[in-house]
C-alpha cells in the first residue's frame, strides 16, 4: 500500500531519514520512503498495511500525518520513473525564450543539461554575452546552426 505524508518543507530528507531508522529498529514492514522530485512538503511511503504506516511516523518530528486514502502506482509513477523524453534542442541553435522574464528574446544554445531539463544559453540581443540557465520547456528552436533554416 502507497501512503503520502504530509511532513514540515524543506524538512524531507530528514523525515524519511527518521522513518527509516524506525522501521529498521521496529522491524516494521515499510518497504520504501522517499521524496518525489518537485513536490515539497510530502513524502510517498509504501507499506504493507496502514497500521505500519501509522507507526512508522507516530510522533516524529516535522511529520504532520498521513493523507487521506492510499493510492495507486499509476497515480504517482510520473513522480518516480524518470523521463526518457527526446530532446529536439542541439548545441548551437538558435532559440527563441518563450517563458520566465526573459520571454520574447532570442538566444544561442551554448549547453543542454538533460537530467535537469535545463538548457543554458547566450543572449543574442545583449552587449555583454553572458550564460543564463533556462528550463527546457521555457525554449522553442527557430533555428538549427548546421541546417540554416527556420522552423
Amino acid at each position: 500500500m502507497i501512503f503520502i505524508v504530509k511532513v514540515q518543507t524543506n524538512k524531507e530528507d530528514s523525515a524519511i531519514e527518521m522513518i527509516a531508522d524506525r522501521s529498521k529498529k521496529k522491524n516494521l514492514n515499510v518497504y520504501s520512503v522517499l521524496r518525489p522530485h518537485g513536490l515539497r512538503g510530502y513524502i510517498i511511503l509504501e507499506s504493507e498495511d496502514r497500521e505500519s504506516a501509522e507507526e512508522g511516523v507516530y510522533n516524529l518530528p516535522y511529520i504532520k500525518g498521513i493523507v487521506g486514502k492510499t493510492i495507486s502506482y499509476d497515480e504517482i509513477k510520473n513522480m518516480l520513473e524518470t523521463s526518457a523524453s527526446t530532446v529536439s534542442i542541439e548545441d548551437g541553435d538558435i532559440v527563441e525564450i518563450i517563458g520566465s522574464t526573459l520571454k520574447g528574446e532570442k538566444a544561442k544554445v551554448l549547453r543542454i543539461d538533460k537530467q535537469k531539463e535545463e538548457v543554458v544559453v547566450s543572449l543574442l540581443g545583449a552587449v555583454v554575452p553572458l550564460p543564463v540557465t533556462i528550463k527546457l520547456d521555457n525554449v522553442k528552436v527557430i533555428r538549427r546552426e548546421s541546417e540554416g533554416e527556420e522552423k
